[in-house]
């Protein structure tokens, strides 16, 4: 058992303060902060961003951007073949159908038809082989004539 001592007991009767935390660095730039201090007139300090308030984009970063991507890819993509256009054609004219037939059977807009007869369209192995199902032309690898 703890024992307690026989002299005269004392009290520490000095004085404790507390002081309020400083406000953080957010809570300073409180806008409601702000004006607080502005009506109290204390000092407040602004400070301008870079390019702050402005509505100016860096052209230099995109042309950077574009010349990186030309770089990296080829500008343009491959087209579908002359010889492979006209086989297309050839045979879709001689089985009597028209675009939007061929594209209804082989599940493809009538539009998709038409990139590849006039060649704008970049070659699909998919839709090639759904061509060559419903034509019976070979399309794709090396064409004999």
């Amino acid at each position: 058992m703890p024992t307690r001592t026989t002299g005269a007991m004392s009290q520490d009767w000095e004085p404790v303060v507390l002081h309020k935390s400083r406000p953080k660095a957010q809570a300073l730039r409180d806008p409601k902060a702000v004006n607080q201090a502005l009506r109290t007139g204390a000092q407040v300090q602004t400070v301008k961003k870079f390019d702050g308030g402005s509505n100016k984009k860096a052209p230099a970063t995109a042309i950077n951007a574009r010349k990186l991507d030309e770089a990296a890819e080829p500008a343009a993509l491959d087209r579908v073949a002359p010889e492979v256009r006209q086989l297309i054609q050839k045979a879709r004219i001689d089985k009597k159908l028209s675009q939007a037939d061929l594209a209804k059977q082989i599940n493809e807009r009538p539009q998709v038809v038409q990139e590849y007869e006039n060649g704008k369209a970049v070659p699909n192995q998919a839709v090639l082989a759904k061509m060559e199902r419903v034509l019976g032309v070979k399309l794709r690898g090396k064409i004999h004539k």
